[in-house]
C-alpha cells in the first residue's frame, strides 16, 4: 500500500485553532510524495478551550491529564463531525496536538491531545507525540515540519512558516529552525485593539518604527545562537515580551516595530542561507502571517529572495498536511525527525501509536 487517506490535526502556539486537513498521500519514489487536500478547516476555539489551553501550564497535574484526555476526546468530535460533514473516509490520523511546554533545555517538549482518546472516539488508528524522542536524543524537538518541506515542496529554496512563531527550513542546506516570534506577539498587541489578530497589516501599516525598541530586540541573546534552534511560550513570557513591555511606545508603533523586527530576522536568516547571495532564491511562505499584507510586503523589500505565497489550502494547513506525513512515516517505521535539523544524538523514528495498524503495513 503506497496511498493514504489521513487526516492531519494540527493547533499552534497562537491558538488560533484545531486546523484539520484529510490528505491523500502517494509515494511516487523514495522520499518524494505527491498529495492532494481534499477537505480542510480551521475550528476556532470556544473561550473556554482558549483560556483552558493558555493557562494550562500553570495547573495542577491532575488538571493537566484531565485536560489531556478531555482534549483529546475533542479532538475525535471534531474530526467525527468533519469526516461526516464531508463524506469522507481516513486510514489514519495524525495529531501533533497543542503545546504546553516546550523545553528542550530541560529535557522536555510536552503536547496535549491524548492519543488513546482519539482513538476511541474515531476507531482509526492514530499517531501523536512526535517531539519526545528527538528531545531525549538531545534535540530541540523543533522544527519538525522540515523533511515535509523536502519531500513535498523540494523544489523551492526554502519553506518558510509565519505560524505563532517564524522557522525555516532548506532541504539543500540541511537546515531547519525557528527564526523568530511572529503571530504569537503580533496576536498579543491585537487583542489590545480587540481584534483576534492584525488583519492585513493595518495596524502596523499606521505606526512607526520606535528604533530603541527594535534595537532591543534585535539584541536578544536567542538571536546569536547557532542552529538548530527552537523557541518556545516560555521564552516570549520570560525572555521576549518584556522588553516589549517596558517600552513607551503606542500600540500601533510597538505593532510596526515587531513587524521590522520579524522581518529583520527572516532576512538575515534567508541571506545566511543563501550564502550571502538570495538573488536567485525561492522562498515558499505559509502559515497565517502570510496573509499580513504589511509584514510580506516588508520582507519582500528586505531580500532579494523570491518570496511565493501559495493558495489558501497550502498556506493555512501546510502544517496539517506536514504533520500527515510524518505520521504515515511513522507507521511504516521510516524516520521522520532529522538530527540535522533539530541537533539531536541521530536521526528517529519519532510518535506513539494507538489502535490497529495491520492494514496500513
Amino acid at each position: 500500500m503506497n496511498k493514504y487517506n489521513i487526516v492531519g490535526v494540527m493547533s499552534g502556539t497562537s491558538m488560533d485553532g484545531l486546523d484539520l486537513a484529510h490528505v491523500t498521500l502517494e509515494e511516487v519514489e523514495q522520499g518524494k510524495w505527491h498529495y492532494d487536500i481534499n477537505a480542510s478547516v480551521t475550528i476556532r476555539y470556544e473561550e473556554k478551550w482558549r483560556l483552558r489551553l493558555s493557562k494550562l501550564r500553570h495547573q495542577n497535574s491532575l488538571i493537566f491529564y484531565r485536560t489531556d484526555r478531555f482534549y483529546g476526546q475533542y479532538i475525535g468530535e471534531c474530526i467525527n463531525n468533519f469526516l461526516s460533514e464531508n463524506d469522507l473516509q481516513a486510514d489514519l490520523i495524525s495529531s501533533h496536538g497543542h503545546t504546553v511546554f516546550h523545553q528542550p533545555e530541560n529535557n522536555l517538549s510536552v503536547q496535549i491531545g491524548d492519543g488513546n482518546s482519539i482513538y476511541a472516539i474515531t476507531g482509526i488508528p492514530t499517531v501523536t507525540n512526535f517531539r519526545a524522542i528527538d528531545v531525549i536524543l538531545g534535540g530541540e524537538g523543533a522544527p519538525l515540519v522540515g523533511i515535509a518541506d523536502d519531500y513535498l515542496f523540494g523544489e523551492y529554496d526554502m519553506c518558510l512558516n509565519l505560524g505563532g512563531f517564524a522557522n525555516i527550513s532548506s532541504s539543500k542546506q540541511q537546515q531547519a529552525f525557528d527564526v523568530s516570534p511572529c503571530n504569537i506577539v503580533l496576536n498579543r498587541i491585537a487583542r489590545e485593539f480587540d481584534q483576534e489578530y492584525d488583519k492585513d497589516g493595518a495596524i502596523a501599516e499606521r505606526g512607526s518604527i520606535d528604533y530603541d525598541l527594535l534595537s532591543e530586540l534585535n539584541d536578544i541573546e536567542f538571536y546569536t545562537y547557532e542552529n538548530p534552534k527552537s523557541l518556545g511560550r516560555e521564552w516570549i513570557s520570560s525572555n521576549f515580551w518584556p522588553v516589549v513591555r517596558r517600552s513607551d511606545a503606542n500600540k500601533e508603533d510597538k505593532m510596526k516595530t515587531l513587524v521590522d523586527h520579524i522581518v529583520f530576522q527572516i532576512s538575515n536568516t534567508i541571506e545566511d542561507l543563501s550564502g550571502g547571495d538570495s538573488s536567485s532564491k525561492r522562498v515558499y511562505v505559509t502559515g497565517g502571517g502570510a496573509y499580513n499584507t504589511v509584514l510580506i510586503n516588508h520582507l519582500r523589500s528586505h531580500t532579494d529572495a523570491e518570496v511565493i505565497v501559495p493558495d489558501s489550502d497550502i498556506v493555512e494547513y501546510k502544517e496539517a498536511l506536514a504533520f500527515a506525513l510524518l505520521g504515515i512515516l511513522r507507521v511504516k517505521n521510516q524516520i521522520n525527525v532529522l538530527s540535522s535539523h533539530t541537533g539531536a544524538e541521530n536521526d528517529s523514528v519519532s510518535g506513539s501509536l494507538y489502535g490497529d495498524f495491520s492494514k496500513l503495513i
